[in-house]
């Protein structure tokens, strides 16, 4: 895929310069199309990318060599036992699919469903259900509705804010998975309100953000200029640079952030 880079160490990638490609080319036309926005889902090493799926997707019960983690960014998905009924997840939904665990994964007529998928190590592999082992994981299904929320006045780990009038529910956030201790990795959720603008800046080497809902307008440290990146776009920073990040849409704007250890985020 094409990468914009700074000299300071910075990445981001739009939408429409994400090249895709067959995630099981064994499926023909209607396998899911992946894009991946880093690393290499064919490789032993940590990535990110965006799933397609095909209107009406139904996969085969299958387990995976490895663990991942996903997020709804359109249309509906269901991830779940072969023999579970139906449960559509909408955008901003989160759910976990531990390596070895038999599952189907579907994508409901009309709904046009993208997803996100993150894994911390590969290379990401469809394997038979006969092949099926318990490594101890068991799967996590959260809807949008029922993620929980705090806002940035209560997570000092995590945010500050230099205005002190702002309303504390312009910048939320929502703890996902992992550790934040130094060093170790960590998913979460980052949700601005309308017009809010923050600086975006990650405590360690690794910060990967991944536009969920809404069009976002973002200034990487040492570029004058602002980029528009709408869902399904991405942007990154290594060595704690900065990135300045504001919410133009009229409602609010969800952003996956995944990181080592604690990340900062100042209101301007």
């Amino acid at each position: 895929h094409e990468v914009t880079q700074t000299a300071g160490d910075t990445e981001l990638l739009t939408e429409t310069q994400i090249r895709f490609q067959p995630l099981n080319p064994a499926r023909g036309d209607k396998s899911p199309q992946a894009g991946v926005l880093w690393g290499d889902i064919t490789k032993d090493v940590p990535s990110g990318a965006l799933i397609r799926f095909v209107d009406g997707f139904s996969s085969p019960p299958h387990i995976h060599n490895i663990t991942y983690r996903g997020v709804v960014i359109s249309g509906r998905v269901h991830n779940d036992d072969p023999d579970a009924e139906n449960l559509w997840m909408s955008p901003g939904s989160f759910w976990t699919q531990p390596a070895g665990e038999v599952h189907i994964t579907s994508a409901a007529p009309g709904s046009s469903a993208t997803a996100f998928l993150e894994i911390l190590e590969g290379p990401y592999l469809v394997q038979p259900a006969a092949e099926a082992f318990d490594n101890g994981e068991r799967p996590i299904n959260i809807a949008k509705d029922n993620i929980v929320w705090l806002d940035a006045a209560d997570i000092s780990w995590a945010s500050q804010s230099r205005r002190r009038d702002t309303s504390p529910s312009s910048i939320q956030m929502a703890f996902l998975w992992g550790d934040v201790q130094s060093g170790q990795r960590n998913g979460s959720f980052l949700k601005l309100a309308p017009k809010t603008r923050v600086e975006l800046r990650g405590s360690d080497a690794w910060l990967r953000a991944v536009v969920i809902q809404g069009e976002t307008e973002v200034q990487r440290h040492g570029d004058a200029r602002t980029s528009n990146l709408s869902a399904s776009s991405y942007f990154a920073a290594n060595g704690g640079l900065p990135h300045e990040v504001a919410c133009e849409s009229e409602s609010s704007c969800l952003i996956y952030v995944s990181t080592r250890g604690k990340y900062m985020v100042t209101q301007r």
